[in-house]
């Protein structure tokens, strides 16, 4: 792989800006490179007109290998007034820059070298600056986390001792460890030999050792023992007092931070009820403490990591390319340059690795029980490797799927189900059966939507487990997704083509119980799978799913996150899988399997519920919005609220007038409709995908695009626009293909579901986006300690 690859492979995503600009640097070389090639003087040339290298006239030394020097061979470098360039800081503005003077300007072709080295600079100035702020914040972010583990430390001597430990209760162990010291080194002196020199022995002026006399001799070494007694005693009252504990007045000075969002919290916050923050010596709260200032120990460490890689990776794409220069013009700069690189502070500063050490040490101690391995497989844990058990049960998967599929459609034509004779037991089928199976097809749809999603985002770069905030090497990829959706798909198939061959086998018609029973048991082992405890399944991400769901149930009570909302607007694509389910309540719940008949759309319970079904998720979404609205002060998500509310309204409409018939029924539900769907597609295209910005270097899309391709983008539009107008149908009621009533509502729900896939892609890109342009790359983690700073400025 070509270096310009594999540096934008290994960039932060959100720092692409920061980086420097490789590509365009070397598109300036390859002007260069044709100008020189352009005015090169006319090469020799062979009898047959075939032009020879220069090489070619060199003198012939290749059987012979003479040594003639020890050291590598290296191009002999010109004389210092031959050097092409001169690297200068200068300071402007309260800034360190730097700027290089090219000496051949007068020279052909000069000019293109002259700005070749202008932007050299700036990109170098950039990166600089960049990662001077980069250092500056980390540095501090470190202060902050060193008072933080003070007051941790003062903490758990708090709840391990209550009474604490004060230094008048350790000076007796000291007295009886300076003891020992006294006897080992006295131990020590007795065993060696006479006439040994000790090495802290102090000269001064006088005899020799040789010419004095035995007593001066004696008392000489009895005074020297008794030095090195009194030193070594010294040494271990040092260390005393380096290892005791942190004094425990620190906690006077905190305290705790309510970082824990939950229902209520946010209804004593509504209700101006005063936070507790007094600090509780419990073993709980300890337990908590610790695991926040873990997590934010981890977090720290790997900004620290993606510092130091973008040092690296920036240093090297600089040496790289001043290499491309001296290649194509024939010219020693690199060296130079490369001087005053490394001289420079991205090059020569070593707070982010010496950081990294500190980081280290502490965690190892604090959080590992000095177990390195441990600790560093927690700061450093491993990427996720494709594994090759992934890929092959994925394609045994959809293989079967497939199978599936073409084994339906063949039970289907050979047995005649579709011919009139049958019409009965097939409409029967399709009012029964058929809406309890479609909950599954809703649901694979879906994720194989999310599955292309996840591949477009790594393709295109887009951090998207940074977006949802998935904990660092959970995140599922799309073989993992498509593997968990062509297992449902196939278990699905397979129970309808088991119920069709019960159905209909003169063996087996008669067990027409167990035969209903078939999508309730599927339905079971679903939701067992998806609440199964054991760590298996991938149960990370089953976890964050039930998490932002119960968050999304009990809007507004729970702080409003990227992953709820997002999880909210994909349940808004998915009401008629939720009134399936509310079927199956209905289905098996009044006794109509028995005798495959529903009466449930003759009950007003099941009605009013379909109501409720139908609006629940765009309520949670109001909600989200109203508290997102109150909480950040922006009315942005009030006029996103009031666009749910005029869907919820267009809903109710829509559903009475299916109910009760009517023209003015009718009118009202078409115009609330018609309204919903324009200020749907409007919001999607303009806020939520960033597009339709007149002024912008690309007209009508966004000043950045991760596609190349822009047709890509306004196809999307368009079929934006077309599938949100598609669920009209519902009410204008159009009847294609003469299809029956429950595929007509599948294939619509299908199509809104494709929608909503769509919609992801762009979403996340335009939120990556966002972050890219505020270089946010990292999650800010609570920290569980609060310092009074009033306190700290009396002092």
């Amino acid at each position: 792989m070509k270096f310009g690859k594999e540096f934008a492979s290994q960039m932060v995503p959100e720092w692409q800006e920061a980086y420097m600009d490789y590509d365009y640097l070397k598109t300036l070389l390859k002007e260069i490179h044709i100008f020189k090639h352009r005015n090169r003087p006319a090469a020799a040339t062979g009898p047959n007109g075939l032009t020879r290298s220069r090489s070619l006239y060199q003198a012939f030394s290749g059987l012979i290998h003479r040594h003639h020097h020890s050291g590598p061979l290296e191009p002999t470098s010109p004389d210092i007034e031959d050097h092409p360039i001169l690297v200068n800081p200068i300071v402007r503005d309260g800034s360190h820059r730097y700027q290089t003077t090219f000496l051949k300007q007068t020279e052909d072709g000069g000019e293109y070298e002259l700005v070749y080295f202008r932007r050299l600079d700036d990109e170098f100035n950039k990166v600089e600056k960049f990662y001077r702020k980069k250092v500056e914040e980390v540095t501090k972010e470190a202060e902050v986390l060193n008072r933080q583990m003070d007051a941790l430390i003062a903490f758990r001597i708090k709840v391990d001792n209550p009474q604490g430990w004060s230094w008048d209760d350790r000076s007796g162990d000291l007295t009886r460890l300076a003891t020992d010291v006294a006897a080992s080194t006295a131990a020590l002196h007795a065993s060696t030999p006479a006439g040994r020199v000790d090495h802290m022995e102090i000269i001064d002026e006088g005899p020799s050792y040789h010419e004095r006399s035995d007593e001066d001799k004696e008392e000489q070494e009895s005074n020297h023992k008794k030095e090195n007694v009194e030193v070594q005693m010294a040494i271990v009252v040092h260390k005393a007092k380096a290892r005791r504990p942190a004094p425990l007045q620190i906690l006077n000075q905190v305290k705790m931070n309510n970082t824990l969002e939950t229902p209520r919290s946010t209804i004593k916050g509504v209700l101006n009820v005063p936070k507790h923050t007094e600090l509780k010596f419990t073993r709980e709260n300890l337990t908590k403490v610790e695991n926040q200032l873990r997590r934010a120990f981890v977090e720290f460490y790997h900004k620290l990591r993606l510092l130091k890689s973008y040092s690296f990776l920036n240093t090297l794409a600089f040496s790289k390319i001043m290499k491309k220069y001296d290649k194509i013009t024939s010219r020693y700069a690199s060296r130079s340059y490369m001087k005053m690189v490394d001289n420079s502070y991205l090059g020569s500063n070593e707070d982010v690795a010496k950081l990294m050490e500190r980081v280290e040490a502490t965690f190892i101690k604090h959080f590992a029980n000095s177990n390195r391995s441990k600790g560093m497989n927690v700061l450093r844990p491993k990427a996720r490797k494709e594994r090759h058990r992934i890929t092959f049960s994925t394609g045994f998967f959809a293989g079967c799927a497939f199978a599936l599929v073409l084994a339906l459609i063949l039970m289907i034509r050979a047995r005649h189900i579709m011919e009139e004779a049958l019409k009965e037991e097939r409409n029967k089928y399709m009012e029964t059966l058929f809406p309890l199976y479609s909950v599954f097809g809703f649901i694979v749809l879906h994720m194989i939507m999310y599955a292309a999603n996840i591949y477009y985002w790594r393709r295109y770069r887009v951090n998207y487990a940074f977006i949802f905030g998935f904990k660092q090497g959970t995140e599922l990829g799309y073989r993992e997704v498509l593997l968990v959706s062509f297992g449902i798909g196939t278990l699905a198939l397979g129970s309808v083509i088991s119920n069709l061959d019960m159905q209909m086998d003169p063996k087996t018609k008669d067990y027409k119980t167990f035969t209903e029973l078939v999508p309730l048991i599927l339905v079971g082992v679903l939701f067992i799978m998806l609440f199964l405890p054991f760590n298996i399944l991938y149960r990370s991400s089953r976890y964050f799913f039930l998490t932002c769901l119960f968050h999304g149930i009990c809007a507004p009570l729970y702080k409003v996150t990227l992953p709820d909302f997002i999880l909210a607007d994909q349940l808004t694509s998915q009401v008629q899988a939720f009134r399936s389910l509310e079927f199956y309540i209905c289905y098996y719940g009044w006794g109509d399997f028995r005798h495959r008949e529903s009466t449930c759309k003759q009950n007003d319970v099941f009605t009013t519920f379909s109501f409720i079904v139908a609006v629940v998720p765009f309520s949670i979404r109001l909600l989200q919005c109203l508290r997102r609205m109150f909480e950040e002060k922006d009315i942005v998500q009030g006029y996103n609220g009031i666009k749910y509310f005029i869907t919820i309204v267009a809903l109710c409409l829509r559903s009475a007038y299916s109910l009760n018939g009517g023209l003015g029924w009718e009118i009202v539900a078409i115009i609330f409709s018609v309204a919903a769907a324009i200020v749907g597609t409007y919001w999607d295209l303009v806020y939520d995908w960033g597009l339709l910005q007149r002024n912008s270097r690309n007209k009508w899309l966004r000043d950045k695009l991760l596609v190349s391709r822009k047709s890509v983008y306004f196809g999307a539009m368009a079929l934006n626009c077309l599938l949100r107008f598609a669920w009209l149908q519902t009410v204008f009621n159009f009847n294609l293909f003469a299809l029956h009533r429950q595929t007509l509502i599948t294939i619509v729900a299908s199509l809104e579901i494709i929608r909503r896939g769509v919609w992801n892609f762009f979403r996340l890109e335009n939120e990556h986006l966002n972050n890219v342009g505020k270089y946010r790359a990292f999650k800010s983690v609570p920290l569980p300690f609060n310092y009074d700073e009033d306190e700290d400025k009396d002092e």
